[in-house]
This record gives structure tokens, C-alpha cells and sequence, in this order.
């Protein structure tokens, strides 16, 4: 586990885009965390790792976006609004899951997380006083 503090929305981009640098394809992120903690923040660093240009916004209403890149596309999935995985999986998730050449995040991923994806990495948001406190674990 790695435990990373942010102070502004810049740092927490900045966290993002270095883990989107280190993407080959096929992983998957799992954001958990308060409303306002960051999750959004992370993804559009993720996103600028990546190599992608468009602009980067929580797809709450859509619930799924899909984002080409030069190097890899991004499948942005906000599960606030979903009442279980098989919702997700009606939408046709499990094809960017499986994808070698799309990283996938899932923001809300609690509220989805029998889904359990192969090569995830959960992240942890917590609010502070003064910034974010954002724990990352690797899934083995």
C-alpha cells in the first residue's frame, strides 16, 4: 500500500498522471471515497499520462465514457447512480475490463465491487482539513 497526501486538485492530477505514465493496457482502477475527495482529479491526470487530450469530466449522467488515446483509450465509469454490477455489466463494461489496449476507472467502485476485476488497483480517497489523504493498493 502507498499512502499519498495531496494538498490541491494540481497535486492530485499530478498523482494521476504519473500513474497513467505506467500504464501498458488492461488495468483497471477502482476510486472509493467522499463526494469532493478527488476521485474526478485523479482520473484527468490519469487521462494526461495517458496521452489523451479531451477534456476529462465525471460522467455521472452517462455512467460510461470512452476516451481515445495516442497510446491507450480510457473508460471512465462513475457507478454513483448504479444499483449493482450487473447494471455495469448490462452497459458493456466487461469489453473494456478485458481490453489490453484501455485502462478502465471506476469511480464509486464500492458501490460495484463484486464486478472484481482482474488487474485492479483500489485507491482510497479521505478528506482532510487540509487536502486528501489517498491510499493505494495494489490487487496481487
Amino acid at each position: 500500500m502507498e499512502k499519498v497526501l495531496t494538498k490541491t486538485p494540481e497535486e492530485t492530477e499530478a498523482l494521476g498522471r504519473r500513474l497513467g505514465k505506467n500504464c501498458h493496457g488492461g488495468e483497471v482502477f477502482l476510486l472509493v471515497g467522499e463526494l469532493g475527495a478527488g476521485k474526478t482529479y485523479l482520473t484527468k491526470g490519469l487521462a494526461r499520462g495517458l496521452g489523451i487530450k479531451s477534456v476529462i469530466t465525471s460522467p455521472t449522467f452517462n455512467i460510461m465514457k470512452i476516451y481515445e488515446g495516442r497510446r491507450l483509450n480510457l473508460c471512465h465509469v462513475d457507478a454513483y447512480r448504479l444499483q449493482s454490477s450487473k447494471d455495469l455489466l448490462a452497459l458493456g463494461v466487461r469489453e473494456y475490463l478485458d481490453s489490453p489496449t484501455t485502462v478502465t476507472v471506476i469511480e464509486w467502485a464500492d458501490l460495484v465491487e463484486d464486478l472484481n476485476p482482474r488487474r485492479a488497483t483500489k485507491i482510497k480517497f479521505k478528506n482532510l482539513i487540509d487536502g486528501r489523504e489517498i491510499k493505494i493498493y495494489q490487487k496481487k
